[in-house]
């Protein structure tokens, strides 16, 4: 097996995008197929004896199998399934105060002993061009201990069979509300993650994740204008059981214009009001720009926080690590140590976690070994915290990392990635509905489109997947073509209300890229609706000049 394979899955997502598929192809079969936890640590154990006798300070050791399972579906047709498998491992030493990394694919004692080595090797050569010693925030270990998704399914058991049959009856629901052509997919994902370090933590996890995204096109042939409307559930961090036990999760849109789930999804009746409300926006006029209240869903309003907040917020980008790749930030040291600098209004919270039950990013620990935990970056609109990692911790005047260091495979090294970062929910009792009716002249907007955000993450514009004009407290009707424009730190000073926790659910993404050589992690959103007043909004289908 190559050190990182790239399949292509033709169609396999909405908005186009390629899907990377780690490994090698295997049968539905073998994606049950557990490395036991004995060798793993003998393994573990030869490279960190290996690695203190070449002249290592510090190693860790991280023992991977990442399994999927990615299914496409087209109209009535089943387009591609691919299994794939992953596995190998990464050793992180410090030696002379500097890092250094090594991976192999070959399970051998004698394989991974010679790795250890090679990485204190490059730590050794790092040092002598490294002008600061690495300082790692002390964690305590925590000897041999286990950390599993809760899940009460596992979707590597369920038939190939019972999956295609889903996306193919949820394709059809679609067809016959109104698409003209309809797209299922189905994401599956199984995480083994053993890491073990010199602090002393030999720690063994199974990660379960889901997404089935959709999208529904529908045609005007008269004029070949079309419309589409994608998904607006979200991807989880749960077992097949998210498509179980459905109306105890369902929540209200304003207005009704749509069925939420919180914690589970009804595949078929997204397909369905996917493939109506696709139809509908043929017929939908298009916005008048000019200045509105926003009414921003949760579905729509994780994406802006994840690029507004979530990415300004990392460390790393604000030092400047990233700036050749994904840009730096404007929140930079001198806001957050002046101790009241107005990121959002006063009602405005965002806090930091990755325990959060059903999210993307719920982890015991990360791969550094540190247990997970929740903290606040944004307190009553101020600006208080970062996410950072056991080397960044002390540059904020931390005295432990805040467990959000993450590789997407056992070949890439750890770095800073970002914990599920959500707005806190209101605390005044408010439903969406009840939002609305204070709103004069406004845009309710669901699901995600597409946005524009500059390298600092302050000027931004994004589009969405459905758009309502509000009227004197109403819904009137549909919009299209609409986007908003401001910047971040005017918008979320213009965030006027937010409903309450019955209204709070997650978004996310399998797919938030970052880093050279690039890597890709999972993570989630979560908000309750939100109003935003006189934001600027503009008409996507207007010529200029």
């Amino acid at each position: 097996m190559e050190r990182r394979e790239f399949l292509k899955i033709a169609g396999v997502a909405s908005a186009g995008l390629l899907v990377p598929v780690y490994g090698h192809a295997i049968s539905a079969e073998q994606l049950i197929n557990p490395v036991g936890v004995g060798f793993k640590k003998t393994l573990a154990d030869a490279a960190m004896n290996a690695a203190t006798q070449a002249g290592a300070s510090y190693c860790d050791i991280r023992i991977g199998r990442y399994v999927n399972q990615f299914i496409t579906t087209r109209d009535t047709r089943v387009e591609n399934i691919v299994n794939s498998e992953s596995m190998g491992v990464g050793v992180r030493v410090i030696a002379g105060g500097a890092y250094g990394f090594a991976s192999t694919n070959d399970l051998s004692v004698d394989a991974v002993v010679a790795m250890a080595r090679q990485a204190v090797a490059i730590a050794k050569a790092n040092a002598k061009l490294q002008t600061e010693p690495v300082r790692l925030a002390p964690v305590k270990g925590v000897g041999e201990v286990r950390w599993a998704t809760p899940y009460t399914k596992d979707w590597r058991t369920v038939p190939v069979k019972e999956k295609t049959e889903m996306l193919i009856a949820a394709n059809r629901a679609g067809l016959e509300a109104g698409a003209n052509f309809m797209q299922s997919n189905l994401f599956q994902v199984n995480q083994e993650k053993y890491f073990a370090s010199t602090d002393g933590s030999y720690i063994d996890q199974d990660i379960h994740r889901l997404w089935a995204p959709m999208t529904a096109t529908a045609v005007d042939k008269a004029t070949n204008k079309f419309r589409t409307r994608e998904s607006l559930s979200s991807p989880v961090g749960m077992g097949y059981e998210f498509f179980d036990g459905l109306a105890k999760d369902k929540v209200k849109a304003a207005g009704g214009v749509a069925t939420l789930y919180k914690h589970s999804l009804d595949v078929i009746e997204e397909a369905r009001e996917a493939g109506r409300q696709a139809r509908e926006k043929l017929a939908a006029k298009s916005v008048e720009p000019g200045k509105y209240d926003l009414v921003l869903s949760p579905d729509h309003l994780f994406l802006t926080i994840h690029e507004s907040v979530g990415h300004p917020t990392e460390l790393d980008r604000v030092l400047g690590y990233e700036a050749n790749y994904a840009g730096t930030s404007f929140a930079t040291l001198d806001k957050w140590r002046s101790k009241n600098f107005k990121f959002g209004s006063e009602r405005v919270n965002f806090f930091a976690d990755k325990t959060t039950p059903g999210s993307l990013g719920a982890v015991g620990y990360d791969d550094e070994g540190v247990a997970c935990k929740r903290w606040d970056i944004i307190k009553d609109g101020i600006l208080v915290n970062y996410q950072a990692t056991r080397d960044q911790a002390h540059i904020i005047d931390e005295k432990e990392s805040h467990a959000c260091s993450y590789a997407d495979s056992w070949s890439s090294v750890q770095f800073q990635r970002m914990p599920n970062v959500s707005l806190a929910a209101g605390k005044s009792s408010l439903s969406p509905d009840e939002m609305v009716k204070d709103v004069k002249k406004g845009i309710y907007i669901l699901g995600r489109g597409s946005y524009s955000i500059d390298q600092q993450r302050y000027n931004f514009q994004f589009g969405g997947q459905l758009f309502f004009e509000i009227k004197n407290g109403k819904i009137v009707g549909p919009l299209e073509d609409v986007a908003y424009q401001s910047n971040t730190q005017e918008f979320w000073n213009s965030c006027s209300a937010i409903c309450d926790e019955s209204d709070w659910r997650m978004g996310g993404s399998f797919f938030d890229g970052k880093g050279q050589p690039s890597q890709v992690s999972a993570v989630s959103h979560g908000s309750s609706t939100a109003r935003f007043n006189g934001i600027n909004v503009i008409n996507t289908a207007r010529k200029i000049g």
